[in-house]
Parts: structure tokens; sequence; C-alpha cells
């Protein structure tokens, strides 16, 4: 029986230092995706970026505050975020697939069962990458998810993921809260000690820090799925993963 991954790539593992989309990197995904998928393992990717790939187009250098701002950003950098994919994946002979979701969607029975038959159906298939993102574009304070940490936990939950990985550019959580010190190998209880070293919260091009993590891997184990936060951009961390080398972070909090 096929494994399944679900995949959280964040805005900062996908974007270059002066904002712009980091096409290297993701082509360095891709190639890790197809490889996942040539051993059997289904691949979901929950794909943050598009509202920094639409911030370099419209000429902004910090993350806008406006509402509105945001949301032309998104729409913006969402098609030319996709491209990319597009062009990695179609090396491999793979397609990827968009799926754009919202807070109402994941509450409404209706909304998450189609949404679940449809990634079904394209995993089955074998040539196709799903790729969600929250619907920046329509989402605001009273319907969003709040980051794409927490919808991907969703999103493993919702396909009875067997693994959530979340990678960033971080090995995982560090045994001080500043992320120095030892990476912790493994937590199965989340507690006010592994809270307290979360540290604080993202960067001007991003969302989510590691308390968005935590509260992930929490919303993940309650679908009963383990999580792994690993650095996103060690070369072949997702190869070394689905070898069994003990990268990053593991939460088997169940």
């Amino acid at each position: 029986m096929s494994k399944r991954w679900v995949i959280k790539l964040g805005s900062g593992l996908l974007t270059r230092q002066d904002g712009k989309v980091d096409r290297v990197q993701i082509g360095r995904i891709a190639d890790q995706v197809a490889g996942l998928m040539k051993r059997g393992i289904e691949v979901v990717l929950v794909s943050s970026g598009a509202v920094a790939a639409g911030m370099t187009a419209m000429g902004l250098e910090k993350r806008p505050k406006d509402a509105r701002e945001l949301q032309a950003c998104a729409t913006v950098g969402q098609p030319e975020l996709m491209s990319v994919y597009g062009r990695h994946f179609a090396r491999h002979g793979l397609l990827g697939s968009q799926m754009l979701l919202t807070y109402w969607d994941l509450d409404s029975r209706a909304c998450t069962r189609n949404a679940r038959a449809t990634l079904d159906l394209l995993l089955k298939r074998k040539r196709f990458v799903p790729i969600i993102n929250e619907n920046d574009a329509i989402a605001d304070e009273e319907i969003r998810v709040g980051d794409n940490d927490r919808l991907s936990a969703h999103v493993a939950a919702l396909v009875g993921a067997d693994l959530l990985v979340i990678l960033s550019g971080v090995d995982g959580l560090m045994t001080k809260s500043d992320g120095t010190g030892d990476r912790i190998p493994k937590v199965v209880k989340i507690d006010d000690a592994i809270r307290g070293l979360a540290g604080g919260a993202g960067s001007e091009r991003n969302v989510g820090g590691m308390v968005t993590k935590l509260q992930a891997a929490e919303i993940a184990a309650e679908g009963g799925v383990d999580t792994v936060i690993a650095h996103g951009r060690r070369p072949k961390v997702l190869l070394e993963l689905a070898a069994g080398q003990k990268l990053g972070t593991r939460f088997s909090l169940r």
C-alpha cells in the first residue's frame, strides 16, 4: 500500500534573498517529489509563496499589512508560482494541480468531502501532484485558516496522510528559544516547556514561525498523523527522510 505524505513548503524556502521566487530551489523540490513518487509515496504539497511572489511583481519590499494589498499580491503571485512548479514537474512527466482552500471549505462537510474525493482521484492517477494554498485572494480574518502550517495539518488529516513534513529554514525544534542549541529529535508531548522553545513569529515575507508549526503538529496529531519539521534547503532532505534518516524534529503526539 502506498504511503501518503503532505509536504508544506514555507515562503522563506521558496524565495531568494531579493524576494523573487527561487526557481532553482523549486526545481530541487520537484526533483525530490518525483523521487518520492518513484518510491511509491503519494505526495500532496501545501505551498506558500504566492504573496511573496506577488510582492516582487508589485514592487513591494515589505509584506503589506492592508488586507486588500495582500489579496492583490496573492492574485499576482499564485499564477507565477504555479507556472514555475509546472515547468519543473514537466521534466519528470508530472503535472501539478491547484487547489485553493479557505476556512469555510474546511468547515463544510460537503466541501471537505469533495476536496478529499478530488485529491484521492488525482493521487491514484500517479502523475499528478496536488499543490494546495490558502485562497488568500478572498480570505479575510473571519474565514482565514491563518497560515499554511496549520492548513497543511488540516490537509494531512483530510487525506489520511501517513506523515506531515513541514520544510522551512530551521533544522527542527532546538533546545534554546532563539533557535540555537541542540536539535530535539523527537517530541511526544507539547507542554509549556516545549512551547517556550518556540520563540517568536516569522519574517517580513511569511506569517508562520515555530509557534504555528507546533500548532500544526497538534492539529495533525488529532487526525492521527505524525509531523516532521526539517530544513528545506538540505539538498535531499525528503529522500533522506524516506530512507529512514532521523532528520529534523518528529512529533509523535498520540
